[in-house]
């Protein structure tokens, strides 16, 4: 998805020059917000629940994304919770070391195994925004590290009373390289008493891309939709130079 504009156009000025009207809000594809409004209406619903008893209505988001992540073997676009360190230009993903491409499970460990030992980092200071964890961040190849240049859109969720947040959704910006790829969702933008999201036609026709949308819908909705099946991806033709 290429870059929205920032600006949409009205009508002429009596010099000739367009008088923008508004600002055009970044959206998600059709198949993307149909998947994560699926995460959405559901974890509304049955979120997670503390110890405490605080329904944790985000994180219920990000276990049933990455349970599907886990079952398509890494391949999903929708990859949840990645951390991101800040400090660098553009900010980097933190990645386990041994995969290369899964988010890396313990923060703390890995701030005092690499950042501490690292003399080009700055000293480690707590809530001062140096590590940001978006919501969702969807990717262009889901076998390529979520580096800024593989970035499609990074998504926050938003879950009554939660305000928008400035400094928050300037820092996915520069993760994602621009704040018109960083998109905003909450429970009203989905259509959460629709009976069934799911497209009416069969996964298998509709391609590689399709079918893992079928399977996130099935993790997410814990199964309520049908099992799609999940193809090998087509290898794509190499030309001869």
């Amino acid at each position: 998805m290429s870059d929205q504009p920032s600006l949409s156009q009205g009508g002429m000025s009596p010099d000739g020059k367009i008088n923008p009207v508004g600002i055009l809000e970044p959206k998600l594809d059709p198949q993307d917000k149909k998947v994560l409004c699926s995460a959405i209406c559901y974890c509304s619903t049955t979120p997670n629940v503390s110890q405490n008893g605080r329904n944790l209505k985000q994180s219920c988001v990000a276990q049933r994304l990455g349970e599907l992540d886990e079952i398509v073997q890494g391949r999903s676009p929708y990859k949840p919770e990645v951390s991101y360190d800040m400090t660098k230009n553009p900010p980097q993903p933190i990645l386990d070391s041994q995969t290369g491409n899964n988010p890396h499970g313990w923060i703390p460990g890995w701030i005092s195994k690499y950042w501490d030992e690292d003399p080009e980092h700055p000293p480690f200071k707590p809530g001062r925004g140096m590590i940001r964890r978006p919501d969702v961040v969807i990717v262009k190849d889901p076998n390529k590290p979520p580096t800024q240049d593989n970035i499609k859109q990074v998504v926050e969720m938003k879950f009554p009373p939660d305000q928008r947040n400035a400094r928050q959704s300037d820092a996915y910006g520069a993760i994602a390289g621009s704040k018109n790829k960083v998109v905003e969702m909450q429970p009203s933008d989905c259509d959460c008493n629709q009976e069934n999201q799911d497209s009416k036609v069969p996964v298998e026709n509709l391609g590689w891309a399709a079918a893992i949308a079928g399977a996130v819908m099935f993790i997410v909705t814990r199964g309520r939709s049908p099992r799609p099946p999940i193809p090998a991806p087509v290898p794509v033709p190499v030309p001869a130079y």
